[in-house]
């Protein structure tokens, strides 16, 4: 077990709320009597968190992340509960908290970088790797009142990742700013984890969290109700945030079973669905020794002439439903383009993903779509159907569509997995008829001689000219 570095028991935050400022006042004037109204952020939260993990936090607004972050990194203390976190710690938590608006760019460098334990002799040192990090030129010394959201994230995160922490929150604070200097922030945020750094992440991109993260936490309502992979919480996210309004209670509870059922494993570890799936595709691809144990494996998983196949295993075991709103998708799966049915795919082949669609209720702008992802959830690609606001304008009741989408796999060998979705407008705003998450999945290949790298193919021919031959000079 990894040295724990963040340490939450059982903590709770209350906060008072007043209707009226004057109520702060009868309150003093009147004790023993209480005009406030009591409101828990937080409730019974417990945490343990790995050196050099990263942890995301997911859950709808008001759910309660900034406060836990808060009182991870000092600025809050807990109503109720222990905390412990061991080592420097860096937080990017609301936009400007630690600077003095007053004070110019340069001169909160130093104040803020004092408040995170830099000497005055180390900042002076690095203090123009973090003008040059922050890219805001001469507004540095500009009175930071004036900057713009981006510029004030820019110099508030090249002072917090200065400090080389041993622990980095942050609280969203990078959805500002232009793409350029998000990716250049990732990469900072990459390299605090190659050195070890643990970091805590809290982030409404579903790709995002997948892709930086070890694992996460789902909150709500001050609540911890989900604790395992990335791609299993943002699942069930997706589940709780996009169910109806009759439906969220009993969404609610099944996360609950389902956290505590992961909880009787290490919470932190990835879940094994993907894993059980990869051993059924190794089993059945091992190579029998008999004659007629060839003949019964080729049979049991559908080999096609071309070496491609349709393995009956290879089926997701986290596939999330979503409420039905007049329509209901089936049979999603994939298919050769000579219609056989095919999950074991080659690279660099043409594919159809196809699925039906049942409306049982007339619908209007009504499009299609598709995506394709990694194990880890991270979104590769997909496609709609229809462009915006140009989709089928009216499908009556009753009526069955069949959709399909050809690609062609350019995909490295590996697992992948597959969405599903109907969208539409009802009543003036467009919604999801129906959705599935994971609703197939297919493995590409292994290849032996292949020069491709990363997750896809993008078709590189690789070429190496030499131009001349450098001779030692003879004695």
């Amino acid at each position: 077990m990894s040295e724990i570095i963040i340490s939450v028991k059982n903590i709770s935050k209350n906060f008072r709320r007043y209707h009226h400022p004057a109520d702060r006042l009868k309150e003093l004037l009147l004790p023993g009597r209480s005009y406030a109204q009591e409101f828990w952020a937080l409730k019974n939260i417990s945490l343990e968190i790995p050196r050099g993990h990263t942890l995301g936090i997911v859950g709808k607004n008001g759910s309660g992340k900034s406060t836990l972050l808060q009182i991870i990194a000092g600025t809050l203390r807990p109503t109720a509960g222990e905390v412990k976190v061991q080592g420097k710690v860096a937080a990017l938590l609301e936009l400007g908290s630690g600077f003095n608006p007053e004070f110019t760019g340069r001169q909160n460098v130093f104040f803020n970088g004092r408040l995170l334990g830099l000497t005055q002799a180390e900042l002076e040192s690095k203090f123009e790797a973090i003008w040059a990090f922050s890219e805001i030129g001469d507004f540095i010394d500009q009175p930071v009142k004036t900057y713009s959201s981006g510029m004030f994230v820019r110099l508030a995160f090249a002072v917090a990742t200065s400090i080389n922490p041993d622990i980095l929150v942050v609280d969203e604070a990078l959805s500002v700013g232009d793409e350029a200097f998000q990716r250049k922030c990732y990469a900072r945020i990459q390299d605090i984890q190659a050195q070890g750094g643990t970091v805590l992440f809290v982030s409404h991109s579903a790709s995002t969290i997948t892709e930086f993260c070890d694992s996460a936490v789902l909150l709500d309502h001050g609540e911890l109700l989900l604790q395992g992979s990335s791609k299993l919480v943002i699942s069930q996210y997706h589940n709780l945030i996009y169910a109806a309004a009759t439906q969220t209670e009993s969404v609610r509870q099944s996360i609950r079973q389902l956290n505590q059922t992961a909880s009787l494993q290490n919470p932190l570890e990835l879940d094994e669905d993907t894993l059980t799936s990869t051993q059924i595709i190794e089993s059945q691809l091992e190579a029998p020794s008999a004659t007629s144990a060839v003949s019964q494996s080729t049979h049991s998983m559908g080999v096609l002439k071309s070496g491609e196949a349709y393995i009956p295993g290879l089926v997701p075991k986290s596939t999330i439903y979503y409420d039905s709103h007049g329509a209901i998708i089936e049979s999603p799966g994939l298919t050769t383009l000579s219609g056989d049915p095919v999950n074991f795919l080659i690279r660099r082949k043409k594919y159809i993903y196809t699925y039906t669609v049942k409306f049982n209720e007339p619908a209007t702008d009504v499009c299609f779509g598709m995506l394709i992802k990694t194990v880890s959830g991270l979104s590769l690609g997909g496609a709609s159907s229809h462009p915006p606001l140009q989709g089928i304008a009216r499908i009556e009741a009753g009526t069955i569509f069949k959709v399909s989408f050809t690609f062609q796999c350019l995909l490295q060998p590996g697992v992948y997995f597959l969405n599903a979705g109907v969208h539409a407008r009802k009543n003036d705003r467009y919604i999801f008829l129906h959705r599935l998450i994971d609703a197939a999945m297919f493995r590409v290949q292994p290849l032996s001689d292949l020069c491709a790298t990363e997750s896809v193919d993008f078709l590189i021919e690789p070429a190496i000219e030499q131009l001349e031959i450098h001779l030692a000079e003879a004695n």
